[in-house]
């Protein structure tokens, strides 16, 4: 009797931990869209979000940034390109000139303010092959296929939810053999919440969703640096995924969720 009372106990004690340790995770997760619960929460700091004004356009075009980075890019007349984060479209204006009337370009931001000033800036300029879209933290939002590179220009460490982001946004790269679409990322050397991302973390969190690193350098132009990344091997579930984060110098990759 006692024993079998003694199990009973036990029993019900480690009911009550697995519903307590689902509660604790659950709690962990409240601060988070539910759409990025199924993925790795970011294991680094994320910077805040700068202001979308293009008071410095002049002076990145003094660098000649944006040409240059769409000649590394090898974007043409005729390219599909997706321009993420985008704000008030220094790139967008850029690349709608690039691709020409039978390219597209897809800009899409969070900010519903910038949108709209963007929006007047595309309609003022007669951008006709220019959309915009509203994507949201965990997914970009972009259509499946599509795209012959996603830009994503000094605005990924904004991103609070890479895994998830990056996950969605890999189905939009087209997959036409050698041309695959590639992802594009234009980035400071620096810790993730001083506006920058170190190459090796960022290197890290791209594998992690299935993607592999095809070009980097480094251009005085760009402020930056340059990476540029294709869809590797099989799509990962979000609970395969390893987060990644920097360890006594080094990026480790921590359990899967």
């Amino acid at each position: 009797m006692i024993v079998a009372r003694l199990c009973n106990l036990a029993l019900l004690m480690a009911g009550c931990l697995a519903v307590l340790g689902g509660c604790t995770q659950q709690a962990n997760d409240s601060d988070r869209l539910p759409g990025a619960r199924e993925f790795p929460r970011a294991a680094r700091p994320v910077s805040r979000v700068v202001s979308a004004q293009f008071s410095t356009e002049a002076e990145r075009d003094n660098h000649n940034e944006a040409q240059t980075v769409m000649d590394l890019a090898v974007i043409g007349p005729g390219s599909s390109v997706a321009d993420i984060g985008a704000g008030e479209g220094y790139y967008t204006v850029r690349l709608g000139a690039r691709v020409g009337a039978k390219g597209r370009v897809l800009a899409q931001d969070i900010d519903g303010e910038a949108m709209k000033r963007l929006a007047r800036r595309v309609e003022h300029d007669r951008l006709d092959n220019v959309s915009i879209i509203q994507g949201a933290a965990d997914d970009p939002r972009l259509p499946p296929n599509s795209f012959d590179r996603v830009m994503l220009v000094h605005m990924y460490h904004e991103v609070t939810e890479p895994y998830a982001f990056l996950w969605r946004m890999r189905g939009a790269l087209r997959a036409n053999g050698r041309a695959n679409g590639r992802v594009v990322v234009v980035d400071l050397d620096r810790p993730t919440d001083s506006h920058g991302i170190p190459p090796a973390l960022l290197f890290c969190e791209f594998e992690s969703t299935g993607f592999r690193l095809t070009q980097f350098i480094r251009k005085p132009e760009i402020i930056g640096y340059y990476a540029e990344f294709e869809a590797a091997g099989q799509k990962p579930e979000p609970s395969q995924i390893r987060p990644c984060r920097i360890q006594g110098g080094q990026v480790v990759r921590g359990q899967s969720s």
